[in-house]
């Protein structure tokens, strides 16, 4: 290769921009910290990247498959996203073409009628014009158009990735919402089952009012316990509706109707995940990754503001035929061209580059601090969420105790009563504590539930993180 060609190569791979080192996670080295009372069972080797990108091995239930891939084919927001990815390429693409020279060609017919002073009269004349030209290509010397070049194609990766942090959100919404409506079917049913025992216990209380066996106190307050029963299947129901429209605009459509599940929330389990350790979440978790690409770009914009204070070089040439006689266009006395170099030497801006390159280290300097933030949050999130499946097991299992024993409560409660040891009074209290106690233990298994999707979604579960790159 020639000696000015391989200075001409050398010349265009220059860049100014910072070299990019990442940064280290300003989080702990693991999720058990001496400052924290709860010593986490989540810490350790992670769980096998398989469980994690394929949600459908995760989530199994074939039902709920069935509404997280309606969701995923439909739903508006997601497609939003995909559209943004679309979008940035298109921006990167238009970008990365000024590192290339760009040619034209066009041709003209210039007619015209003009004065010949030689001739002394007026002289109609047409030129005919044909030519390939090369458009004010700029020389990269200093890797200005490189530097932006770099920028747009990191704002695209991060779009990329941001297009991915919408599906995993996409998918845990849909698990939760799927487990709530299990879980609010649940508990409607537990509700009307509540209110026809109350309802059968008003009639028997009626009649005994009525035959002078029980007096009115007795007589209003089985009322009561009646209403509020119906009170809370209007509750249940309410928010169950509520839910169902929640599924109707995650499956992107309003004539969506959730299938019956025959699944009980006090009997689903999602496989065991292991969290790894906070550094395995920096090539995992998409939100981290597109702040870290933003970082990226910022860095490389430093080098575009740094190139302006030097020269810059740009080229325009042409080359082409020129004629009065279109029948002699292209014929050898009729060549034309040109070959502009151009040089652009910066001197008296107002301090406008210096402005920009301020500007440029204080963005990258914000999306340093953008992705410090973002690691710290993801860690919190696995965190929150390996204290919570901790605890709530824990609350499972205390209250499964409590409903246990408010069932053998309100057994014997109700024997007493038949036999005329206990009073009225203490008979309702222990019905409306077993409800109580039910409605908790449901609530509670939907929470571990919901949980266990959180600490998926915050482990960056549902993609695969080697693709795309």
């Amino acid at each position: 290769m020639k000696p000015w060609l391989c200075a001409f190569v050398l010349l265009q791979a220059c860049s100014m921009a910072p070299k990019y080192e990442r940064l280290d996670a300003p989080v702990p080295s693991n999720y058990s910290t001496p400052a924290t009372p709860v010593a986490l069972k989540g810490d350790g080797p992670r769980t096998n990247d398989d469980d994690l990108k394929n949600w459908k091995q995760h989530f199994t239930d074939p039902g709920m498959q069935r509404f997280i891939d309606a969701v995923l084919e439909n739903n508006k927001e997601l497609k939003i996203a995909a559209l943004r990815v679309e979008e940035l390429r298109a921006l990167y693409r238009i970008q990365r073409s000024e590192q290339l020279p760009s040619l034209g060609a066009n041709g003209s017919l210039t007619r015209g009628k003009q004065f010949d002073y030689f001739a002394g009269a007026p002289v109609t004349s047409s030129i005919y014009d044909a030519r390939v030209q090369l458009m004010a290509f700029e020389l990269d010397f200093f890797g200005r158009v490189k530097s932006l070049s770099d920028a747009a194609l990191n704002r695209y990766l991060g779009t990329e990735v941001a297009h991915r942090s919408v599906l995993i959100s996409l998918v845990a919404q849909a698990a939760s919402a799927y487990i709530a409506e299990i879980s609010l079917g649940q508990q409607e049913k537990l509700a009307l089952e509540t209110l026809a025992s109350r309802e059968d216990t008003l009639k028997i209380d009626n009649s005994r009012f009525n035959k002078g066996i029980s007096n009115a106190l007795e007589l209003k307050t089985s009322e009561m316990l009646v209403g509020t029963s119906r009170a809370s299947v209007a509750e249940v129901r309410r928010q169950r509706e509520i839910n169902r429209n929640n599924l109707r605009i995650l499956a992107g459509r309003f004539d969506f109707t959730p299938e019956e599940s025959t699944l009980l929330v006090d009997t689903i389990r999602f496989p065991d995940l292991q969290s790894g350790v906070p550094s395995e979440l920096l090539a995992r978790r998409p939100d981290i990754l597109s702040a870290e690409f933003a970082l990226k770009a910022e860095n490389a914009n430093i080098g575009a503001a740094r190139a302006a204070f030097f020269p810059s070089i740009s080229l325009t040439s042409h080359i082409g035929s020129t004629s009065t006689d279109l029948d002699d266009l292209f014929k050898g006395s009729t060549e034309t061209w040109s070959f502009i170099p151009t040089i652009n030497i910066p001197i008296f801006y107002g301090g406008r580059n210096i402005a920009n390159l301020d500007a440029a280290n204080v963005r990258k300097n914000v999306a340093v601090l953008q992705y410090e933030q973002a690691i710290q949050n993801a860690f919190r999130e696995v965190r929150d969420a390996l204290v919570g499946h901790q605890l709530i097991d824990e609350q499972v299992a205390a209250q499964k105790s409590v409903r246990d024993a408010d069932a053998e409560r309100a057994r014997l409660a109700k024997s007493r009563y038949d036999r005329g040891v206990a009073g009225y009074l203490e008979y309702l209290d222990a019905q409306r504590s077993q409800f109580d106690s039910d409605l908790t233990y449901l609530k509670l298994h939907e929470l571990r539930l919901s949980n266990d999707i959180a600490l998926y979604r915050a482990l960056g579960g549902g993609w695969d993180g080697t693709q795309g790159h």
